[in-house]
């Protein structure tokens, strides 16, 4: 299969596993935050489990599919993540309407929005880079 293909099937597994955390013993605190940090809710989860599924109906149907679910995921999550490192709300849970800007640590707002940095930084690599760079199999 297409490495790019085998990428966005992993983000499919990883978002998967995203969806899941508020539903596994010991993983949430008593306030409901998983690892004491993330407070998902049920739009967060419902954001998550769009995002998997789009990236496994992507894996699945090309290399063309796979490449633009990460030229816009990526986008899309690596904004919201630096957009929460600045002001401390994303937009894409609709924190920066609802709470506003938020006044908050920057360890905590570096550990709570890691993950869509990270996980939207590769993305974005992957769509606008990497697939220039790795023939299509």
């Amino acid at each position: 299969m297409d490495p790019i293909r085998l990428i966005a099937a992993a983000y499919c597994v990883v978002l998967l596993i995203v969806t899941s955390l508020n539903y596994v013993p010991g993983l949430t605190d008593a306030q409901g935050r998983a690892f004491g940090i993330f407070a998902l809710d049920i739009y967060d989860d419902a954001l998550h489990f769009a995002s998997a599924a789009w990236a496994g109906i992507a894996a699945a149907l090309s290399r063309r599919a796979s490449e633009t679910y990460f030229k816009v995921f990526g986008t899309l999550y690596l904004l919201d993540g630096l957009m929460g490192l600045v002001t401390g709300s994303g937009y894409l849970d609709l924190g920066i309407l609802i709470y506003g800007w938020l006044n908050l640590g920057l360890g905590f707002k570096i550990l709570a929005n890691l993950p869509h940095i990270a996980l939207g930084g590769f993305a974005a690599f992957t769509g606008f880079v990497l697939a220039r760079r790795q023939p299509a199999t």
